[in-house]
């Protein structure tokens, strides 16, 4: 079974075929998707579509939505893993993090809201979700201020070996996904190869991130020829640039990284 650890199934490019895209992705072997939620206002959809179709959730606010986040946005999350504390389905709090690349963002602001969900991540005993985009020092400095210390995943991870190694010393996975498919994504792919068999999990981050064969310019995107859409279904064969690069069998990657992920996510075990 194949484990999607982040997959916005929330999102409006899903709304017109979103029981499509759960069953494609069923019949492709993808038994486990996590759902992570972006803002307080989407607290409540990523839960019921975890309940709905079987899957599980985070809650927290992304690092490109704290600047239009509610006055009380920190206490409505803090109301929700209260409240929901129970749900073995919440299995962690994102998507939370730092954006240092997309302009106009305030870096104290992302901060503030970065420390404190880690402080109710902390309170929670659950792991995190986290969005990575150079920031990778920046995050692992929150970490070791915070003294936080329940794990989870850096999403999409994107640093250097040696920020790789600080985030696995702290108790995380990294997350690896659609750019694994690009012959000219170097780093990604040298990561993908050397870091402990240990740390690796699975994600699409879907719609995003598309993998080779859906991608397209900004000039095929305006004209709107092809979707480029990212889906769960497309994770397997996503999951074959892992194995290519690992010299394993897709057996044994669904193996290793399923087992990944229960291991940064505790509460998958009582679910898959």
């Amino acid at each position: 079974m194949w484990i999607d650890t982040h997959c916005h199934l929330d999102a409006a490019e899903f709304d017109t075929d979103r029981d499509a895209v759960v069953a494609r992705a069923r019949a492709a072997g993808v038994g486990q998707i996590v759902i992570p939620a972006v803002e307080p206002g989407n607290f409540d959809t990523v839960r019921w579509l975890a309940i709905e179709h079987g899957f599980v959730y985070a809650l927290g606010i992304h690092p490109l939505y704290v600047m239009r986040a509610p006055a009380d946005a920190l206490d409505q999350l803090a109301e929700a893993l209260r409240t929901h504390h129970g749900d073995p389905r919440l299995v962690a709090v994102g998507e939370i993090g730092l954006d240092f690349f997309v302009p106009g963002l305030d870096a104290a602001t992302q901060q503030q809201f970065y420390v404190e969900q880690l402080k109710l991540a902390q309170r929670a005993g659950l792991p995190v979700l986290l969005h990575v985009r150079r920031s990778a020092d920046q995050l692992l400095a929150g970490l070791r201020r915070t003294g936080f210390r329940h794990g989870g995943i850096a999403h999409a991870f994107n640093g250097s070996e040696q920020q790789a190694q600080a985030f696995i010393d702290l108790g995380f996975k990294l997350g690896f996904g659609g750019t694994l498919t690009f012959g000219r994504s170097l780093q990604i792919r040298r990561l993908a190869a050397s870091v402990p068999a240990e740390a690796l999990v699975l994600e699409t981050d879907a719609p995003d991130i598309p993998p080779q064969w859906l991608y397209r310019t900004a000039e095929q995107r305006a004209a709107q020829t092809g979707q480029g859409r990212n889906e769960s279904a497309e994770l397997p064969r996503i999951a074959e640039s892992l194995a290519a690069l690992r010299a394993w069998s897709l057996e044994q990657t669904a193996e290793i990284t399923s087992a990944n992920a229960r291991a940064a996510l505790p509460r998958l075990a009582a679910v898959c």
